[in-house]
């Protein structure tokens, strides 16, 4: 019993189109999933700014950013996709800064940036700000909206590619932590 309703589950998972699988996946929460699957399946796809746009989105909220350069370009034809494009293009642009202002002591507070309210962009306004005061191996940020919240920003050193940390605190507890290339 049990295996013909793994096999009926299984079968109407392939019954959707990838565009309704990418979707489940992303309202389920299962971001990663739903960025591997986009990716998996990206080429059958790139003429679906709908399933381009889905994608990046779930590749922005599990934090796989370097994902976004393909529906950055991709998407252009309705006003929503560009705005996508351009979502994604600031998220992606405030990496490289941040990344670039860690690593080779890039001033940041002499620009002005747009932004947006994901955690990077929250964390890369907050540095610019602190970045004139002296270099430090860590930074903590507290959250201008929120004051319960607080954010670890550090590099963490690897032989081959240094990497952003991003902890997120609520109440000095970690909520999540993210890690950027």
């Amino acid at each position: 019993m049990k295996i013909v309703l793994l096999i009926l589950v299984t079968l109407n998972l392939y019954a959707l189109s990838p565009k309704e699988q990418i979707l489940n996946l992303y309202k389920n929460k299962e971001y990663k999933a739903a960025c591997n699957f986009g990716f998996d399946d990206f080429k059958a796809n790139t003429n679906d700014e709908e399933f381009v746009s889905i994608y990046g989105l779930s590749c922005l909220e599990s934090d796989e950013i370097t994902r976004l350069t393909l529906p950055i370009t991709l998407l252009k034809f309705s006003p929503q996709a560009r705005a996508n494009s351009a979502y994604f293009s600031v998220i992606l642009m405030q990496k490289r800064l941040l990344y670039h202002a860690l690593l080779d002591n890039f001033l940041l507070s002499s620009f002005n940036f747009p932004t947006t309210e994901y955690i990077l962009s929250k964390v890369f306004d907050l540095y610019a700000k602190e970045q004139n005061k002296e270099k430090k191996d860590f930074y903590i940020l507290r959250d201008t909206d929120d004051s319960n919240t607080t954010y670890k920003l550090y590099l963490e050193k690897d032989e081959k590619l240094d990497k952003i940390i991003i902890e997120k605190f609520y109440n000095t507890q970690l909520v999540k932590k993210h890690t950027y290339w």
